[in-house]
């Protein structure tokens, strides 16, 4: 067991339960008591059937649902969050400063250039007098990021220019861009050919341990899942088993 292994985990989830009501009025159980830890440093890939609630799990860890039941505890260096209990002005803080998020479709605004859509969370997360200060920082991050991701010279094309990886990858780069200590991805390359995909599966990689950034990303994908320090097997609702690291 490593040093970040041995720490207080990042993210720690107990007794996650997440139900659903039927258009016929009956309850559908999707999670059902999920115990999760997530430590610093740590990647950690969720696989398993369409259906057996993975999805639902990250959007609840991610604050974008809200488990029927159960306990979400959020750490960082300097403060502990609870969830229950964070009014929404917290929780869309919370969403914004401690968790990136990469989804299978990419969400960038056509409107912004690629820079823009790098840079939208710390602009969204800032106020106007915070934007005035921080905007040469932010954009010299972002910059980085991009350059990080093989996107230099690409700052100011419109995303519906760039082929499907190359927007994945403006994907990553804004999801990075607050610094997040969490980066939750679902199925970041269910959309990409398997060519693509491997080199998706390489920069995760290379980016988790270039910052240290922790990452649970659900996946179909067994390249990718083999990648990550932790396997979890995920069955009606609930974690059957950790699988060992291939290699």
């Amino acid at each position: 067991m490593n040093d970040s292994q041995q720490s207080l985990p990042v993210l720690s989830a107990r007794g996650l339960h997440r139900e659903f009501l039927l258009a016929n009025g009956q309850p559908l159980e999707v999670l059902r008591g999920v115990d999760l830890d997530i430590h610093e440093a740590e990647m950690v890939a969720i696989v398993g059937l369409s259906g057996v609630g993975k999805s639902t799990l990250l959007h609840c860890l991610g604050l974008l649902d809200t488990p029927s039941s159960g306990q979400i505890i959020y750490r960082d260096d300097e403060q502990v969050f609870q969830s229950p209990g964070l009014s929404e002005a917290q929780r869309c803080a919370l969403r914004n400063r401690f968790i990136g998020f990469v989804f299978q479709f990419f969400h960038l605004l056509n409107d912004l250039d690629v820079l823009e859509n790098v840079m939208l969370p710390a602009i969204v997360g800032s106020s106007k007098s915070q934007w005035r200060k921080t905007r040469h920082d932010v954009e010299a991050y972002a910059r980085s990021l991009l350059e990080s991701v093989g996107l230099q010279g690409r700052e100011h094309q419109a995303p519906g220019t760039l082929s499907g990886g190359e927007r994945q990858r403006v994907a990553i780069a804004r999801a990075l861009i607050n610094r997040p200590l969490l980066l939750l991805c679902d199925e970041p390359t269910g959309n990409l050919d398997s060519h693509t995909s491997n080199k998706l599966h390489t920069l995760l990689r290379e980016l988790h341990e270039q910052l240290g950034t922790s990452i649970l990303v659900v996946t179909h994908d067994p390249d990718l899942a083999d990648r990550a320090d932790r396997r979890l097997a995920m069955i009606d609702g609930r974690f059957e088993a950790e699988l060992n690291p291939l290699g």
